[in-house]
């Protein structure tokens, strides 16, 4: 019996050590370096971090507004708007085939963003920027790529709607918020696609593309002054807004927590979701929220038993407003879908929720969200600075300030919110 005491004193004093020795490590990274700050007289915001060092340029210009924005009975609207800055796979190309870097196109609902690169040529360099300003400074907006645009994204509306998983996320996500923007789903649907057209694309391009409403974020092997001098060039057209477009909605009403029970599009197959209404990302909670949801994570894990990792995750979206805090269990533990399946979950979940936090939990948490944190590009700390009013410096270190205690005070705020469940039933396959 001493023996056994000896070893467990001494798992448990190398397991604080680990924790001291990780800590140091990411707790004491190089600080965030500042960019070279300029705004063009049309209002665009530039950031660069020039770097000799490396063998591409990477160009990121963010547009503060997303699919928020969406008009009511026409969602759908910001994501075709985003499709249309490079429609064809042909523009899409160019960046990897003639440039010798990459594009994406990333939109959400806080906004749209332009991630493109290229080689450290000077020539490719100014080809990267001009390519990106033309796009969006002055997209291409007509009826036949409208067409096309809308096609493409009925038919991945179409196909995500085949999957349990995005009906599931989608109901839940409009039981916690209704008609309010995150409660109505970002790439639209069948309905409210038909009804988007041609005017309503160049009205969204008017009001949210415009160079005041934009950062731009250059990076890599470039030289400063050529590089300005090229922004000024291929940017400094770019029009700004006549008037600024404000994020008001009116709040969501309180969610509805009776279990919402939704037929499968799928044999066989079933999800279940269970969720709060989180923080926004600018809400000094943020930083508690995101670790309390990786000890949720953990937990959910553990507790389950579950035969491989991606069968339980909890997501935590937090957008320039409320947020939402999402767990998800996939088909293999749901049984045939029953009720009963989600009213036994329902419980799991809420002990999981309601148990006291330890600080091996904590740490363990924290730990792993500054890992993934630390390793943003450092362009997104301030892109997100413009787009959800942070102080990089501070939001850098989000999770080096976090300690136990805030995690346990927003642990008890989220045990007192309204929770909401939603299963999507599988029909099983009739016997032979």
């Amino acid at each position: 019996m001493e023996s056994e005491k000896v070893t467990v004193k001494s798992f448990f004093g190398l397991l604080i050590l680990s924790w001291i020795i990780s800590s140091s490590l990411l707790f004491g990274q190089t600080p965030l370096p500042a960019p070279k700050q300029e705004k063009l007289l049309n209002g665009l915001k530039v950031l660069m971090w020039p770097d000799a060092k490396s063998d591409k340029v990477a160009v990121k210009i963010r547009v503060h507004s997303g699919s928020a924005f969406d008009p009511q009975g026409k969602e759908g609207l910001m994501q075709m708007l985003a499709d249309n800055l490079f429609p064809n796979e042909a523009s899409r190309e160019f960046f990897t085939e003639d440039l010798g870097g990459n594009l994406e196109i990333i939109a959400n609902y806080d906004y749209i963003q332009i991630n493109a690169s290229s080689s450290a040529s000077p020539e490719k360099f100014l080809t990267l920027l001009e390519t990106v300003g033309l796009a969006i400074s002055n997209p291409s907006i007509n009826k036949e790529t409208t067409v096309n645009l809308r096609a493409a994204q009925l038919a991945k509306v179409a196909t995500m709607e085949a999957d349990p998983a995005y009906v599931a996320d989608q109901a839940v996500a409009k039981r916690l918020f209704g008609t309010f923007p995150y409660g109505r789903p970002q790439y639209g649907t069948a309905d409210s696609l038909k009804k988007i057209e041609v005017g309503d694309l160049i009205d969204a391009k008017n009001r949210f593309l415009t160079a005041d409403n934009a950062t731009l974020a250059v990076s890599g092997n470039f030289d400063k002054a050529f590089g300005y001098k090229a922004i000024r060039r291929y940017f400094g057209g770019w029009l700004k807004a006549d008037k600024k477009v404000p994020a008001t909605f009116r709040q969501p009403d309180e969610p509805q927590t009776d279990a919402l029970i939704l037929m499968s599009p799928i044999k066989d197959q079933s999800a279940t979701r269970y969720a709060y209404r989180g923080v926004s990302r600018s809400e000094r909670d943020f930083g508690p929220s995101m670790v309390l949801s990786v000890i949720l994570q953990n937990r959910l894990r553990t507790r389950a038993a579950i035969p491989h990792e991606t069968a339980v995750t909890v997501r935590n979206s937090a957008y320039a407003l409320p947020g939402i805090v999402m767990a998800s269990i996939s088909s293999e533990l749901n049984g045939n879908g029953s009720p009963s399946i989600l009213l036994s979950q329902l419980e799991f979940i809420k002990k999981s929720i309601n148990d006291p936090i330890s600080e091996a939990e904590f740490q363990l948490a924290r730990n792993s969200s500054h890992t993934k944190w630390a390793n943003r590009d450092a362009s997104l700390f301030w892109l997100d600075a413009d787009t959800y009013n942070l102080a990089p410096a501070i939001d850098v270190k989000i999770f080096e300030t976090v300690i136990v205690a805030d995690v346990r005070a927003y642990s008890e705020k989220a045990k007192r919110l309204p929770l909401v469940s939603v299963l999507v039933s599988a029909p099983t396959t009739p016997a032979n």
